[in-house]
């Protein structure tokens, strides 16, 4: 495995002054097209200007779905890929990607019908609630999208009888339930992450790194800066992808050309430890309607249950959070749910929020804006020699399917051939990952021989890592201990994520290569100690490494609602055994 540490990489690209490509965005949108040109041979380069996935592809609502509610806008044909993709994603990143029994509370026979006719031809754009029949016709249309390729049940519906005994406290009121199945993504940044170590191993001609800003732009030359040393580049492409996601339009201001292409919609969730609300949800996610129509979530992650989301139209995507307008909003839709669950403040151990990056649009209800791709070209012009490719819209299910259209219409203006297809191409974790629970546990077996750690240990990093795990293991050395604060992480374990996952933060780690602060696991003492073995691998000083302290948890207490206080008062983890 190639690891290739920054300054080996600026190193490369101070010596290359040129890319047939350039992708600005380190979204998933932009990685899954660094992916598919590398795929190409294409020598490309790719920028984000904080981390990796650190932007609206870190607020997702961790669904990987087919879109069922986007069959009454019509969008057949984004449904039809999405289901398609959702397979492929469970497929070929198996150890990230997994099945999602999803329930829907039903409280009318025949509500919707009327409305949801009206918006399926158009004739309106207001949200209505959706009875059993008319539930029940588009759930028939998703098995038929999938009939040809199914790797999952169909639905079935259940009686009140049935619903109120499998999921208890569940909202009396209802007539019915339905149950279908989609897929959740457990880990989506470090799978955003696996695509560019994988591309690190397989191809010598691109190039990606994070903390890259573009400043400005001048004829055919783009003015990047390193955000971590100061160190400024001129670099060429002879067309630039611009994958900023909601700050297209921004990104393009730089570039010389004004655009307004995107109108983004802000959504926000809410992590909750609440055993009640966790056991009511009997495994499954639960797909429900507010009262105004709105479509929210709420599904086991991490021992606790997410909730989401809102939808609120922003005019900048900058410094979004999670407000108590929003909180409150999604804790009384919660209560419609499951009425008798009581829900304390404290038992909220984590928020976050991020702006889908949709097309610009006049729709007066949010929900009534396409979640479909799209790509705006600008040609060159009297400012620019190169094109600009700004990738519009997307989501986490289609990126492959929408980085594929680009790179096609990429390889056509480099007059290229496509060589290579990303459909069947396992990621990172997911490769050689068993086939079923009997390989699996001959797997584990197998790797806890091998690395002399507990069935227990193994599995564990089995499930972070998938069958990375071998890499690793192979990383630690014998002194390897677990951290005084969280006994579930060793010292090897966060010391490889650091010098071999392109980590240059502490939130890097705490909220992409882990998912500490997600799961609600974060505690002081824990931040501090993992802050120190950053530092000493970084080699800060140790003004540099209270600086590196103080701006995380300035960070978490605004974007996720972590007071310093709260962290304080949190417990560290129990002791693992045999690291």
């Amino acid at each position: 495995m190639k690891m290739q540490n920054r300054q080996t990489l600026l190193d490369r690209l101070e010596k290359k002054s040129a890319f047939s490509v350039v992708v600005i965005g380190g979204g998933i949108n932009g990685i899954g097209l660094y992916r598919e040109l590398a795929l190409q041979g294409i020598d490309v380069l790719l920028v984000e200007r904080e981390d990796f996935c650190a932007g609206a592809s870190s607020a997702l609502s961790r669904m990987i779905h087919g879109g069922l509610r986007y069959l009454e806008n019509a969008e057949y044909e984004l449904v039809r890929e999405s289901l398609r993709e959702r397979n492929r994603l469970l497929k070929n990143a198996p150890h990230y990607v997994s099945p999602l029994a999803t329930t829907i509370p039903i409280y009318s026979w025949f509500d919707g019908v009327w409305g949801s006719a009206m918006r399926f031809f158009g004739w309106s754009d207001k949200p209505c609630n959706r009875g059993a029949l008319v539930i029940k016709m588009g759930l028939w249309f998703y098995d038929v999208l999938t009939s040809s390729e199914r790797v999952m049940p169909k639905h079935r519906f259940n009686s009140a009888k049935k619903t109120a005994a499998s999921w208890l406290g569940i909202n009396a009121d209802l007539v019915c339930s339905a149950t279908y199945y989609d897929a959740w993504i457990s880990h989506p940044e470090r799978l955003g992450l696996e695509m560019i170590l994988d591309v690190q191993e397989q191809s010598n001609s691109a190039l990606a790194l994070n903390y890259m800003t573009l400043e400005s732009s001048e004829g055919a030359a783009l003015q990047l800066k390193d955000s971590r040393t100061g160190q400024c580049f001129s670099i060429a492409g002879q067309v630039v992808v611009n994958a900023a996601g909601p700050w297209i339009d921004l990104t393009n201001q730089k570039m010389q050309h004004q655009s307004q292409v995107i109108g983004g919609t802000k959504g926000s969730h809410l992590i909750i430890n609440n055993g009640a609300l966790l056991a009511a949800l009997d495994d499954h996610m639960i797909y429900y309607e507010n009262k105004e129509g709105r479509v929210c979530i709420l599904f086991p992650y991490f021992g606790n249950v997410l909730v989401g989301s809102t939808d609120i139209k922003v005019e900048s995507p900058k410094g979004v959070t999670c407000t108590e307008q929003e909180h409150r909003y999604i804790l009384e839709s919660l209560a419609g749910v499951f009425p008798d669950i009581e829900i304390q403040p404290q038992d909220v151990v984590f928020s976050f929020s991020g702006v889908r990056p949709l097309p610009s649009s006049k729709t007066a209800t949010n929900g009534q804006i396409s979640r479909n791709h799209s790509i705006h070209i600008q040609p060159p012009d009297q400012h620019r020699p190169y094109p600009v490719y700004s990738m519009i819209g997307g989501k986490w299910t289609t990126f492959r399917a929408f980085a594929e259209q680009v790179s096609d219409k990429l390889l056509v203006e480099l007059d290229r051939e496509k060589i290579s297809s990303s459909q069947n191409l396992s990621i990172g974790g997911g490769k050689y990952y068993p086939n079923d629970q009997s390989q699996k546990d001959s797997w584990l077996a197998e790797f806890s021989e091998q690395s002399k750690l507990s069935l227990n240990r193994a599995e564990t990093l089995f499930q972070r890592y998938g069958t990375r795990a071998r890499l690793l293991q192979e990383y630690c050395d014998d002194t390897d201990r677990p951290l005084e604060h969280h006994s579930q992480y060793s010292l090897g374990e966060i010391q490889f994520l650091i010098t071999e996952e392109r980590v240059e933060t502490l939130l890097d780690i705490l909220l992409r290569r882990t998912s500490l602060a997600i799961s609600g696991e974060l505690n002081l003492a824990m931040i501090e100690e993992i802050n120190q073995i950053l530092s000493k691998l970084k080699g800060w000083d140790q003004l540099k490494t209270d600086a590196e302290l103080a701006g995380a948890l300035t960070f978490l207490e605004k974007n996720h609602g972590l007071e310093q206080m709260t962290l304080s008062n949190r417990p560290s983890y129990g002791e693992i055994k045999n690291v």
